[in-house]
C-alpha cells in the first residue's frame, strides 16, 4: 500500500502544486484522500496484528519449534486488514469534491479539493457523511494514532514481562536473536509511524478550532505538510523493513541479484557443482603431507563469483 501511495498519490499532489490544476479532476479529489486514509488503516491494523503475533510467540509453550504459519492464513489476515481499512475509508469518497477559485493576484482559475459533502446524496447518507466530518478529527486521533501506539506498547510490555523468566534460556540462541530482531522491527515501525502522523493530528486539532481565523494559504500549507509526512512514512517503511528484518532483506537482495545477473537453473547448478567439487578437493588435500605435483584443474577456472 505504501508503493500505491507513492506511485499514484504523489504525482497527483506534485502536479497540483505546480500547475494549480487537479489531475483527473474530481476523481483524484476523492481517490487520493481515500487511499491516504486507507494507508493509515493498513499500517494501524498491521501493527496491531504484529503485536498479537509477537505475544503468541512469547506465550507459546514450544516457541523454538513453533511451526511456520501457512500462506492461506497469512493471506486471510492481510485480506481482513486491507478490506477493513478500505471499508472504514469509504466516507472519504463521499466527503471530498472538486472546487474552483480565481487567484486575486494573477486572475488564474485554480482547482482545489474541499471537504464538503455533495448535496445530491440521499438524506440518510448525507447525514452520515456529515456526522463523519464532524467527528473526523477525533476519529483520526483515536483510531489511527492512539490505537496502534498504545497497542504496540502494551503488547511489547506484556511480551517482555512474559519472556523475562525464559530470557536466560534463549539468550544467545538463534531463536532468541530472531525474536529480538522482530521486536526491534515492530518498535521501529511504530516510532516512524508515530513521528509521521503527529504533525497531521496536531494540524487537524488546530484547524478544527482555529480555521475561521486562518487564511486559505495557511490551510493549504498545513495540508501540504501533512501529505509530505505521509509520503515520507511510505518511503521509509519499506526501507526500514528491508534493513531491520534480515530474512526479508536477504530474500529481496537475492531476487534483485538474480534478476540483474540473469541467472538460470543451469548456471546455478553448474556453479554449485563446481563449488562443491572445489571444496572437496581443497578439504581432501589438507590430510596429505605430500604436496601435489600439479594443481587441481578446477583452480584454473577461478571461483564461481
Amino acid at each position: 500500500w505504501d508503493f500505491l501511495i507513492l506511485f499514484f498519490c504523489l504525482p497527483v499532489v506534485i502536479f497540483n502544486e505546480i500547475t494549480k490544476r487537479r489531475l483527473l479532476g474530481d476523481v483524484s479529489c476523492r481517490i487520493v484522500p481515500f487511499m491516504e486514509v486507507s494507508s493509515l488503516g493498513v499500517t494501524t491494523f498491521s501493527l496491531c496484528a504484529l503485536g498479537i503475533d509477537r505475544f503468541h510467540a512469547a506465550t507459546s509453550p514450544q516457541a523454538s519449534t513453533r511451526p511456520i504459519e501457512q500462506c492461506q492464513s497469512i493471506i486471510a489476515k492481510l485480506a481482513v486488514i486491507w478490506v477493513g481499512s478500505m471499508t472504514l475509508s469509504v466516507p472519504e469518497i463521499l466527503l471530498w469534491q472538486l472546487a474552483q477559485d480565481t487567484s486575486p493576484v494573477s486572475g488564474v482559475v485554480m482547482e482545489y479539493c474541499t471537504m464538503k459533502p455533495s448535496s445530491n446524496l440521499p438524506e440518510s447518507v448525507y447525514s452520515l457523511v456529515l456526522t463523519y466530518q464532524n467527528a473526523r478529527m477525533w476519529w483520526y486521533f483515536g483510531c489511527y494514532f492512539c490505537l496502534p501506539i498504545l497497542f504496540t506498547i502494551s503488547c511489547q510490555l506484556v511480551t517482555r514481562r512474559i519472556r523475562g523468566t525464559a530470557k536466560s534460556e534463549c539468550r544467545g540462541t538463534k531463536h532468541g536473536q530472531c525474536e529480538g530482531h522482530l521486536n526491534c522491527t515492530i518498535i521501529a515501525l511504530t516510532v516512524i509511524y508515530g513521528l509521521c502522523t503527529t504533525p497531521e493530528n496536531v494540524c487537524n486539532i488546530v484547524v478544527a478550532y482555529m480555521s475561521p481565523d486562518m487564511s486559505k494559504q495557511t490551510l493549504d500549507l498545513l495540508n501540504l505538510i501533512n501529505q509530505f509526512f505521509l509520503f515520507f512514512k511510505c518511503s521509509v517503511t519499506p526501507v526500514l523493513l528491508l534493513c531491520l528484518c534480515r530474512p526479508l532483506g536477504q530474500a529481496f537482495m537475492d531476487c534483485c541479484c538474480c534478476c540483474c545477473e540473469g541467472c538460470g537453473p543451469d548456471t546455478t547448478s553448474s556453479e554449485g557443482s563446481a563449488d562443491s567439487k572445489l571444496k572437496t578437493e581443497m578439504s581432501s588435500s589438507i590430510f596429505f603431507d605430500k604436496p601435489r605435483e600439479t594443481p587441481p584443474p578446477l583452480l584454473a577456472l577461478g571461483t564461481p563469483c
